[in-house]
């Protein structure tokens, strides 16, 4: 096969790229040691590379340009191997390498191509090789911006994006590309493959196939956490090659021989479908080269059979709230805004459309029907002991409902925006003061607590010993003592949030608590399950992209956590339970330390 792109032909922008990316390999071939240099030597070159009688050959297109809106300012370049089986009629399969033509033509992934494809060991598939984009400079003789190490280095959802939004729109133009995650791989080398691994990792329902070689799992720019999350985040649907030699990198950043251990290590605690060739080579594509025919046959194999979320076999999670082929369930849609989800003691959900000032109820039928209309903006709902249903309303009263949707003031004339109900009364945020307060149900009312941040959701242990705080702004949760006189004291930072990718914001706005006192604080990052001390122990996926506007346990067995998000609300059924916070004060078990 011949690549006809050559140096000569780039603008200047595109020589000031090559200049750099031949400079990256250089400087990481400085960094191998003599003795791992010469053991590379004897990596052979796979027989699946040769031209093989009757293997028909696929072409090479390109270079096209591409600009991106994702990344202001960038041009990159891309090229599309197309295989002599392709039939524009029929939707092809997608690999996705990162670093261009240049590292496709360094892993042979043409000619390798031409041969799983003719042996039928993997499909018809479309191959897109892109670089990294580059910001050309205004001036004459002046660098551009490389973004490369931003583009591929960082975590979040940006590069996926520009992948499904920018790149595969562009090359869908020209070629019939499947849209199935399950027909979709992205490969990459260094950065290129935490790049890979990072976009599917994203958008599991986009990506399900990852070739990972010589990975960037340091502390560049955060993927040094992988590891972590990997093992705290609900198992994803990904299928992961990672390749790595014990001559690799160990510089200002990380070792990358151990990161990429401790990639596999996760992946596999977690129950991930991952393989792993080891060698003894250092940072370059030599050792990758010679075993990518065996990798591309371990990624495709038993296809069209889908990549499905991993079973844990063996694995054992302190906090183990998840039920196996139990994933999130539309309840109902098509509201303006579906938030405040509550439910009384039968289990039974009512949440609000604040937008038009209604409330719903949904029976054990399933059938979602008016509750209250034209009831006002409302905030936040909770049932007290009552079986009453208590709501903020305007930002300046707390009203109740009986179970006939008529409705009277609780406090009037009082600021107020989110509330919970417990046995004794209902504490209440003032955003104005700003403070927590106290109403008995009687109508008295006390100031809890003086605050200096907004609250965003609180929620009190089972035992009502302490309520937990939230702040949408903060990293963390924190704690205060109730009193017995319904004061909040002792107040302290006390969970530990994961974070969303470069976000000063931790976006937690909604929180439910389980018999065993656990808090499930809903984030940007998905649901964060955390144990009495406040480790996160385990992070949900959030049943959406819209954010959680609240969460309650409920259904028949208090096993159900329904999630209002957007215009929906879904449910899941979890391995624990949860009671409303004007029940009976429950002691916990003693939290293991």
């Amino acid at each position: 096969m011949q690549f006809k792109p050559s140096i000569s032909s780039f603008s200047p922008w595109r020589k000031a790229a090559t200049r750099y990316f031949l400079s990256c390999l250089v400087g990481a071939i400085c960094w191998l040691p003599l003795a791992a240099r010469a053991q590379e030597e004897s990596y052979p070159v796979p027989p699946e590379v040769e031209q093989q009688e009757g293997v028909p050959t696929g072409k090479v297109e390109g270079p096209f340009d591409l600009t991106s809106e994702l990344y202001p300012g960038t041009t990159r370049q891309y090229w599309v191997y197309v295989p002599a089986q392709y039939d524009a009629a029929k939707p092809a399969c997608t690999m996705i390498v990162q670093d261009g033509l240049n590292r496709a033509k360094d892993w042979r992934i043409p000619q390798i191509c031409d041969t799983l494809i003719h042996s039928q060991e993997m499909p018809i598939t479309i191959g897109i090789f892109v670089t990294p984009g580059i910001v050309p400079a205004s001036r004459e003789n002046a660098q551009p911006r490389f973004n490369r190490s931003f583009e591929y280095d960082s975590l979040g959802d940006r590069y996926a994006r520009f992948l499904l939004e920018e790149l595969i729109p562009a090359v869908s133009k020209s070629y019939n590309l499947s849209t199935d995650p399950n027909d979709r791989m992205l490969a990459g080398a260094s950065s290129g493959a935490i790049c890979a691994f990072n976009a599917a990792w994203e958008r599991p329902d986009a990506f399900r196939r990852v070739y990972s070689t010589i990975g960037t799992y340091v502390g560049l720019r955060g993927a040094n956490e992988f590891p972590v999350l990997i093992r705290k985040l609900e198992p994803k649907p990904i299928r992961v090659f990672l390749q790595d030699g014990s001559h690799d990198l160990n510089i200002y950043a990380g070792d990358w021989w151990l990161s990429n251990q401790q990639m596999l290590s996760a992946l596999t605690w977690a129950g991930y479908d991952v393989e792993h060739a080891w060698g003894e080579g250092g940072h370059n594509g030599k050792h990758s080269a010679s075993i990518t025919p065996q990798a591309l046959r371990w990624l495709w194999r038993n296809y069209p059979d889908p990549v499905t979320v991993p079973k844990q076999v063996g694995t054992h999670r302190r906090i183990d709230v998840l039920v196996a082929n139990s994933g999130w369930e539309q309840v109902t849609s098509g509201h303006e805004s579906a938030a405040s989800p509550t439910c009384n003691a039968e289990g039974e959900l009512f949440f609000c459309d604040s937008t038009v000032g209604r409330i719903y109820r949904i029976g054990e039928d399933g059938k979602t029907r008016i509750f209250a209309d034209q009831t006002g903006k409302l905030g936040a709902l909770s049932f007290g002991p009552d079986g009453k249903l208590y709501a903020t309303k305007d930002q300046k009263q707390i009203v109740r409902f009986d179970m006939d949707g008529k409705q009277s003031v609780l406090l009037a004339d009082n600021p107020c925006q989110t509330l919970v109900a417990l046995p004794e009364g209902v504490y209440f945020t003032d955003a104005v003061t700003p403070a927590i307060w106290f109403c008995s149900y009687s109508g008295s009312v006390q100031k809890a607590l003086p605050l200096v941040e907004p609250v965003s959701a609180m929620a009190p242990t089972t035992d009502h010993a302490f309520m937990h705080l939230l702040s949408s702004q903060q990293q963390y949760t924190t704690h205060a003592r109730i009193g017995t006189d319904g004061s909040l004291s002792h107040r302290q930072r006390y969970g530990y949030l994961h974070m969303p990718y470069m976000e000063r914001d931790s976006g937690a706005r909604a929180i439910a608590v389980d018999v065993e006192s656990r808090a499930l604080v809903a984030t940007t990052l998905g649901i964060q399950v955390l144990d009495q001390l406040g480790r996160v122990n385990l992070i949900l996926n959030r049943p959406s992209l819209d954010p959680i506007n609240g969460m309650a346990f409920g259904g028949t067995a208090r096993s159900t956590l329904y999630v209002a998000a957007g215009g929906s609300v879904y449910k899941r059924v979890l391995n624990t339970r949860g009671e409303g916070t004007s029940a009976q004060p429950v002691e916990p078990p003693k939290p293991g330390l």
